[in-house]
């Protein structure tokens, strides 16, 4: 979008307005901000410099980002040069700020492009601002030379050219050759036409499937309580302690409530539980899925 609105228009005016810095005045608004926090200082150096901001911001309008959305983020770029700069170094604000603001634009342009991630690294950020410009190069010089390149061609010279991996590139190739659809958005332009989202398979259980389930554990409860009866008091007590809580309890911890060994305690468990199974194995063969 272009600066169009009044507000846009005034913003760009003023800034392109403002007063250019020496280097000697540059430096003692530097100094004044870094060691005495003067915000009147670092307002006139942010001042001076937007209209850098806004040059660096309109580079990158070709992403289809709002040119006032692109100003605002090369801004917040500007300021982080401002809280960084080190005037100490001998380096002009103007050339230490060009960094903040480019990564700023870029990072915006990036988030904004696709809802899927698009790069995450540097070398794919390079790719995604570089890879036109370096393809239109390779058909440029290819035509010269009589040359047709196919894609596969392309894409390995692309990835040695950037310094990435082809799958990298013939990733960044499909996601800006296209944007983002909705799922809700229709698959014809029928009034009545699916929603994309219609054809995406359900990965959850349907609903005779879940009663079913539903059904299968309360069976399994109703033996497990019939099993459970058929114990003896202090059967059930260990059988309880080891297999129902949250955090069973050691044998050990047992033998000393009980006033037994452990492994007295090991071996009332194991014949606990080798009653129960024969009272499931009694009541349903089914029980064998569940014990499986």
């Amino acid at each position: 979008m272009a600066l169009d609105t009044p507000t846009d228009m005034s913003f760009t005016r003023k800034a392109m307005k403002a007063e250019l810095l020496d280097a000697e005045t540059e430096l003692e608004l530097a100094y004044a901000w870094r060691d005495e926090r003067d915000e009147a200082a670092l307002h006139r150096l942010i001042t001076a410099y937007m209209r850098l901001a806004i040059s660096m911001a309109a580079k990158f309008r070709r992403y289809g980002a709002p040119m006032n959305d692109l100003i605002q983020e090369a801004g917040l770029g500007l300021m982080k040069a401002a809280e960084k700069f080190d005037p100490d170094r001998g380096v002009r604000f103007s050339t230490y700020a060009v960094w903040w603001i480019k990564a700023s634009v870029q990072d915006y342009v990036m988030r904004n492009w696709s809802m899927v991630r698009t790069g995450s690294t540097s070398s794919q950020k390079s790719l995604f601002f570089n890879m036109r410009r370096v393809q239109a190069r390779f058909e440029r010089e290819a035509a010269q030379r009589g040359e047709s390149l196919d894609r596969h061609q392309l894409h390995q010279l692309i990835s040695t050219e950037v310094g990435v991996p082809v799958r990298d590139v013939e990733m960044m190739d499909g996601r800006l050759s296209g944007s983002d659809f909705s799922l809700n958005a229709t698959q014809s332009t029928e009034d009545e036409g699916r929603e994309w989202i219609d054809v995406l398979e359900d990965d959850s259980a349907q609903a005779a499937e879940t009663v079913q389930q539903q059904l299968d554990r309360e069976q399994l409860r109703d033996w497990l309580l019939i099993a459970m009866s058929e114990l003896s008091q202090r059967e059930r007590f260990i059988v309880r302690e080891r297999k129902l809580l949250d955090k069973p309890r050691t044998l050990e911890s047992l033998g000393d409530e009980l006033s037994l060994s452990k492994e007295r305690v090991r071996q009332l468990e194991a014949a606990a539980f080798q009653k129960m199974r024969r009272s499931l194995e009694s009541q349903s063969m089914e029980v064998h899925h569940f014990l499986a």
